[in-house]
């Protein structure tokens, strides 16, 4: 069979085993490129941040045993970086979004094949096979592959980390859409049905929101050596791997060391335009009305 002949879900799943196959390449090439330049790292959880904990924190991709498929594994640390390793980590990136994207259109175009990708990538490499062996990581974790590594754009005085557990992410609904979730539930259970009355009893063009909490994550303030060119003198980010700082000399900024695990409850006040009320409206979706 030709190359133009080949079914489009064998060109997708050709390209996609291509671009796995670049990140690696490239993962590799940047911790050889950062451990040549003798820069210094720190890791929030390793006592040795040195080029086996760079790779092993770029390169964890997979499904550990009862692993929540909607959740990523977080290793947070900083990594002081000379021109060259920021090029690097910038061709990583570029590779991830592409990888991202074409996993996108799989998706859309030939689901079918997720499946099969996850399961069988890891063993076109020999090096991760035999990783693989009795760790019962078999699988492949998609959004562990493309997630970025995250990059600060100018040299850094000072980092300073701190847990952020109060985040939410609110999704705005229309009472049919609502209405639609609710019935992909079971239409015939007794709870939907009590969801599905309540629904009916508002208006149609009344506005909802479906909210999801999210789970503790690290969250990076950086400032600047100097203004940037719109002037800002900092920058807040969320990091789930190493954060590259800007190093020409090899040392890293001056940073904090946070408590080890995100405190047990709520640090920040409520928003004073928080508008959502306390008790879910439709408690199946996490729907709530506005007050």
């Amino acid at each position: 069979m030709t190359q133009g002949s080949q079914r489009p879900e064998y060109r997708l799943l050709a390209e996609l085993e291509a671009l796995f196959d670049r990140l690696l390449e490239q993962t590799d090439a940047l911790v050889a490129h950062w451990q040549a330049s003798g820069g210094a790292a720190w890791s929030f959880e390793d006592a040795t941040a040195d080029a086996g904990w760079l790779r092993r924190c770029l390169l964890d991709v997979w499904y550990q045993d009862g692993q929540d498929g909607r959740a990523t594994r977080s290793h947070v640390g900083l990594v002081a970086a000379t021109e060259r390793v920021m090029e690097a980590a910038q061709e990583v990136n570029a590779t991830k979004q592409a990888f991202a994207a074409l996993l996108a259109e799989i998706r859309r175009e030939v689901p079918s094949l997720i499946p099969e990708i996850k399961a069988v990538l890891p063993f076109r490499h020999p090096a991760l096979h035999d990783h693989l062996r009795g760790t019962g990581l078999a699988r492949l974790h998609l959004k562990q592959c493309w997630r970025s590594i995250p990059l600060a754009e100018a040299p850094v005085a000072r980092v300073r980390l701190a847990w952020y557990s109060s985040g939410r992410s609110i999704k705005r609904l229309t009472v049919r859409e609502a209405e639609q979730k609710l019935l992909a539930l079971d239409s015939d259970a007794p709870h939907v049905r009590i969801q599905l009355r309540q629904l009916a009893g508002i208006p149609d063009g009344e506005p909802l929101a479906q909210v999801q909490t999210q789970a503790p994550l690290m969250r990076a303030n950086l400032f600047y050596r100097e203004p940037l060119e719109d002037g800002r003198t900092r920058r807040a980010m969320n990091i789930a791997l190493p954060l590259f700082v800007p190093s020409p000399d090899g040392r890293l900024p001056d940073h904090n060391h946070p408590s080890p695990t995100p405190p047990a409850t709520r640090t920040r006040a409520r928003r004073r335009d928080e508008r959502l009320e306390d008790v879910a409206f439709l408690p199946s979706l996490r729907v709530f009305r506005y007050r």
